[in-house]
């Protein structure tokens, strides 16, 4: 995918393990992105898609420290903001009210997570 894909993209990413977070954070600034977070707990993620004027699109990781983040998926559905998971889990993980929505394996391949959101930004 072209950096320029992602050039101005406002992306958050929910991610709680640190060096993916942060490896992520990386990769997106790398491509251009400006990255909202990263943010570790659902609620942190939930406050910031509350006080974001402009989000672009989202990563989210499935499980935050052991809590759901469909919350804030409903949320940003809600926004019509474009999102991915990431996630250790099989596809039964998600709810069926996501199922059209992207998912990424962990772990993480870089390349397919930014090919992912690009897609889903620009779709």
């Amino acid at each position: 995918m072209p950096e320029r894909t992602l050039r101005d993209c406002r992306i958050l990413v929910a991610e709680d393990e640190y060096l993916l977070a942060a490896e992520l954070q990386s990769e997106l600034s790398d491509a251009g992105a400006v990255t909202l977070g990263p943010v570790g707990t659902v609620e942190d993620t939930l406050d910031l898609i509350q006080s974001e004027q402009r989000i672009d699109g989202a990563i989210l990781d499935v499980n935050l420290r052991g809590k759901s983040i469909f919350p804030a998926a409903d949320l940003l559905a809600e926004r019509a903001v474009p999102f991915v998971f990431a996630t250790g889990y099989d596809e039964g993980a998600i709810p069926s009210r996501f199922a059209d929505r992207p998912r990424c394996e962990k772990p993480i391949d870089m390349a397919k997570i930014k090919q992912a959101i690009g897609c889903v930004i620009h779709a």
